[in-house]
């Protein structure tokens, strides 16, 4: 199965330092499966979603590697057609729906202005798109809803309305930055589901942002476990579950609380664990230089 996405030695810093943020990135996403990526928060994964969207803090500095969009490598393309084409064949689910979405804009006016501004389409085209979409996610009264505003809408429903507005040009690929996060956890069930029927349905390839081995468990085909900007094991799904390849990968398996045994105790990353993986970092970092950049 081809790669729509495909993520070539990454290697990112901290502007004006040597202090690396990502370290030698590998990942593919092929058409119309989901991989996630998985580790401890300040990890990297958000920052490897917006690498491929174009949208890294300013701080932030692409030192090294490709980021290859059906083929085209986005970072050697200029930035006015790199903006184009991740505009028009991207999009973004973000973590949370109230600071994602304008609170002084009717949510309308937030969904149909990216189909019409950046893909170019005609207005009476956009709104039909977009009642279809927001049934699509199950939203009742869409005629109604487009005249609200975010602050008018529950949470999970500001949540919807984001999933449509990701799914509403028929993207090929997107990436979901902890959706359900800021949800509770009947809404996040809800949610979940609703992303991996639409991403099934669309045949979107799906870069899914998660801290949460469970959310992988129900939605990912493929994962990428990472630490402190590094990939320390790549797999599918079932054999991470099954058996894991790295001591750390390992470690945060069993240091999953489980619903089937809810008096046991929290079972933390072990510190020689932490350890070891540190020192391969830090050796592998004393012996880097950028190639280009």
């Amino acid at each position: 199965m081809s790669a729509f996405l495909e993520i070539r030695g990454l290697s990112a810093v901290l502007r004006g330092t040597d202090l690396r943020l990502l370290r030698s990135v590998d990942i593919d996403v092929p058409v119309g499966t989901v991989r996630g990526l998985v580790g401890e928060s300040g990890a990297g994964k958000s920052m490897i979603g917006r690498a491929v969207l174009g949208v890294l803090p300013r701080a932030v500095e692409i030192v090294e590697g490709e980021i290859l969009l059906d083929g085209r490598d986005l970072l050697a393309m200029p930035p006015v057609a790199r903006r184009r084409l991740i505009g028009a064949r991207t999009a973004m689910i973000p973590q949370d729906p109230l600071t994602a979405l304008n609170p002084s804009r009717r949510i309308g006016r937030q969904i149909t202005d990216r189909l019409v501004d950046i893909l170019g389409w005609e207005p009476a085209r956009a709104r039909s798109r977009t009642l279809e979409m927001l049934a699509e996610v199950r939203i009742p009264e869409p005629e109604r809803v487009l005249r609200l505003y975010p602050h008018e809408l529950s949470g999970g429903m500001r949540q919807r309305i984001l999933i449509a507005s990701a799914f509403v040009a028929e993207p090929e690929l997107i990436v979901a930055d902890e959706p359900t996060t800021a949800l509770d956890v009947t809404v996040q069930k809800q949610i979940l589901g609703l992303i991996s029927e639409l991403q099934a349905r669309h045949g979107t390839a799906l870069l899914f942002v998660t801290h949460d081995l469970g959310v992988v468990a129900k939605i990912c085909d493929s994962l990428s476990v990472l630490y402190a900007g590094k990939v320390v094991e790549d797999t599918t799904v079932a054999r991470f579950f099954e058996a894991p390849a790295h001591p750390y990968s390992a470690a945060l398996l069993a240091a999953t609380p489980r619903h089937t045994d809810p008096a046991s105790s929290l079972k933390p990353v072990p510190p020689a664990v932490m350890h070891a993986v540190g020192a391969e970092i830090a050796a592998a970092d004393r012996s880097w230089r950028p190639r280009h950049g």
